[in-house]
């Protein structure tokens, strides 16, 4: 589905996505932050008045990104990437301070969060590197460098204090595997959170003897089907996962802020603070739970409506869908952000450059990170790391990053069709 304009055609079916996608999340902006004094829908004191204003301004971002020419991110993708991590490095001397986190640059009575775009220069980065290696991601030095460009911007963000944003950085692992990287870095990212979890719920002591008693059952069972067995394969990985064990009680109590530790306490059950910490979550899965399969209506929401949900328009705007809409409408807005992230995968297998379907795969699985981790903790499953839901929590600065994010990434597809 396209439209043919000067031979470049724009991929009709991210856009409308994307466009739904913002409907969705304006309403639900609009319903959860409608007072008695609001007037107009276009009232820009009003935060539905504000959303709406970044959204206009999102449009004319959009123009500006498809207008330039698509050679322009690839040749200065290392100049945006540089320019994006002293961005995050001046918060330190001139960010304000919000929430507790010095992440904002404060603009009279605007603010701009540096992290949020400095995803996608990361992943024009990463995308000129994969692209300029002509190689598979097999040798060490072109795994390590990868990584470096991944771990610095996340880096400079961990001490702003903004954990939860340097998380997501996790996900260009997974576009690198797709230019491959050998799976056994996911397998150790995926067991090293396994470790992580299981340690904070069992303890070191019980941990360290579930890792012996496993490896020992799988040695028994190599050995029962007559497989070679060396026993100096097992040593090194299990001293490596208990010293990994060893090393979460250290992370968790000296790295980690009492409120993520709280947080943590509350999912895996070992803490109870309805009112507390857990407020938030306890009152989201209560307004959820309320929707029923129909929903309540727009507008309808007695949770949304009587403020019992904090934060309800930016980090846990899900609560408002499912309320208000119900598992029908939920089921919705998850459909569609799961055929956006497709259709990115799928228009970045048919990428020309290497280039492209790097940068094509990190925005799928930045948005998938996003979606995941943000419902995941609306609905009480993951531990509330302050994450905004892409296109759909309010935010000048998230709806930005995000919007860049796609529409450069529309640009690059769109140049596939130059000339054909």
């Amino acid at each position: 589905m396209g439209v043919v304009s000067r031979n470049i055609r724009f991929d009709w079916w991210t856009i409308i996505l994307y466009l739904l996608l913002i409907l969705v999340g304006w309403m639900n902006i609009y319903s959860a932050s409608l007072t008695d004094v609001s007037t107009t829908i276009f009232d820009f004191n009003q935060i539905y008045g504000k959303q709406l204003l970044w959204i206009g301004m999102s449009f004319i971002l959009i123009v500006f990104i498809l207008a330039i020419d698509v050679k322009f991110y690839e040749r200065f993708s290392s100049l945006i990437y540089i320019i994006s991590l002293f961005s995050l490095l001046g918060l330190f001397v001139l960010g304000k301070n919000v929430n507790g986190a010095t992440s904002w640059y404060a603009f009279g009575g605007f603010g701009i969060q540096p992290s949020e775009f400095a995803k996608a220069a990361t992943a024009l980065a990463l995308g000129k590197y994969v692209s300029d290696i002509q190689t598979n991601m097999k040798e060490f030095q072109h795994q390590f460098r990868a990584f470096l460009i991944i771990i610095i911007p996340a880096l400079l963000i961990v001490p702003q204090p903004d954990p939860g944003s340097a998380l997501v950085y996790a996900a260009f692992i997974f576009p690198l595997y797709r230019e491959g990287l050998n799976y056994i870095f996911v397998l150790l990212g995926f067991l090293m959170a396994c470790l992580f979890v299981g340690t904070l719920v069992i303890g070191v002591n019980w941990m360290i003897l579930t890792i012996v008693l496993l490896a020992l059952l799988h040695l028994l069972y190599l050995k029962r089907r007559k497989k070679k067995v060396k026993l100096k394969q097992y040593i090194l990985p299990v001293l490596l996962a208990i010293g990994v064990t060893f090393s979460v009680s250290y992370v968790f109590n000296s790295v980690f802020e009492q409120r993520h530790r709280d947080r943590f306490n509350i999912v895996l059950g070992k803490e109870v603070d309805a009112k507390g910490i857990g407020y938030n979550t306890n009152q989201s899965e209560i307004a959820i739970g309320s929707g029923g399969w129909n929903g309540k209506g727009w507008l309808q929401g007695t949770q949304t409506k009587g403020n019992f949900v904090p934060e309800q328009h930016t980090d846990y705007i899900f609560s408002t869908i499912g309320e208000e809409w119900g598992f029908l409408g939920s089921v919705t807005v998850v459909l569609l952000f799961i055929f956006l992230i497709i259709r990115i995968l799928v228009l970045s297998e048919r990428q020309k450059t290497t280039f492209g379907r790097v940068y094509g795969y990190s925005v799928a699985s930045i948005l998938f990170f996003h979606f995941l981790v943000n419902v995941g903790m609306v609905i009480g499953l993951l531990p509330t790391i302050g994450i905004p839901l892409p296109f759909i929590s309010y935010g000048g600065s998230s709806l930005w990053g995000f919007t860049i994010l796609l529409f450069i990434f529309v640009k690059l597809d769109a140049s596939n069709y130059i000339n054909r």
